[in-house]
């Protein structure tokens, strides 16, 4: 399974707003110039985060964007399910839970192998939630002797 841009991206503009929100606003143009994406772009994963419950916006001159929920609610999968859609390896009626079933299910071996995947991928990112990445991103920081007011280090993975 590859993760879109949507979902790569998307996870380090949540992880940057929580990081830089400190219970204020942020401005969209500062998490496109910190995570090196493009202000459009950048709307558009918003807007999907927004509708999924996972950030607020606020109007006006001190306006911007603010985490829903304590980064300790937000999960990775909440994330990732709101940009991509499901996490699902293979389109497998037996996987999806759809009532349409695939005409070779009873004799079908493989869709163990996926169903062991997709809950295993799903485990994975509903258990890791955004605090853990906010604490892993300090010792980053620690690790790497940079300040915790320097926010313009780009980001040298994920991409």
């Amino acid at each position: 399974m590859k993760l879109s841009t949507k979902g790569r991206y998307g996870l380090r503009a949540v992880l940057d707003l929580a990081i830089n929100g400190n219970n204020e606003a942020v401005a969209l143009s500062g998490i496109a110039e910190r995570q090196d994406i493009s202000i459009s772009y950048l709307e558009q994963l918003i807007a999907k985060l927004k509708k999924a419950g996972i950030v607020n916006s606020i109007r006006g001159a001190q306006g911007g964007y603010l985490l829903a929920k304590k980064p300790e609610e937000i999960s990775v999968g909440d994330i990732l399910r709101a940009l991509e859609g499901d996490l699902n390896p293979v389109d497998c009626a037996e996987i999806i839970g759809s009532k349409a079933s695939c005409s070779g299910a009873d004799l079908c071996v493989t869709k163990y192998v996926w169903m062991r995947i997709s809950d295993s991928i799903n485990n994975t990112v509903d258990t890791m939630m955004l605090s853990e990445l906010m604490k892993e991103s300090e010792k980053v920081r620690s690790l790497y002797g940079i300040p915790e007011a320097d926010n313009r280090k780009k980001p040298t993975c994920g991409q």
